[in-house]
C-alpha cells in the first residue's frame, strides 16, 4: 500500500520575488507556481523551487522547455 502526498504549491513571498534575479545574466525571473520554478527568459534556464526555496544555482538550473 504507498501513500500519495497532494501535489502543493509553496507561495513565495512577493519581497523575495521582487529581489531575485537571475545569477547568470542578473535578468528579471518569471514565477511559475504551478511548476515551482522561477524562468529566465533571458538564458532560457528554469530555477527550481524546492521546500519553498529558490535554488538559485547555475549548475542546478534545467533548459527552458
Amino acid at each position: 500500500m504507498t501513500a500519495e502526498t497532494p501535489h502543493t504549491t509553496t507561495t513565495l513571498d512577493p519581497r523575495l520575488l521582487a529581489i531575485l534575479v537571475c545569477p547568470k545574466c542578473k535578468g528579471a525571473l518569471t514565477h511559475r507556481s504551478a511548476e515551482q520554478a522561477l524562468d529566465c527568459p533571458a538564458c532560457k534556464l528554469r530555477y527550481a523551487i524546492r521546500d519553498g526555496i529558490p535554488v538559485m544555482l547555475i549548475d542546478e538550473a534545467a533548459p527552458l522547455p
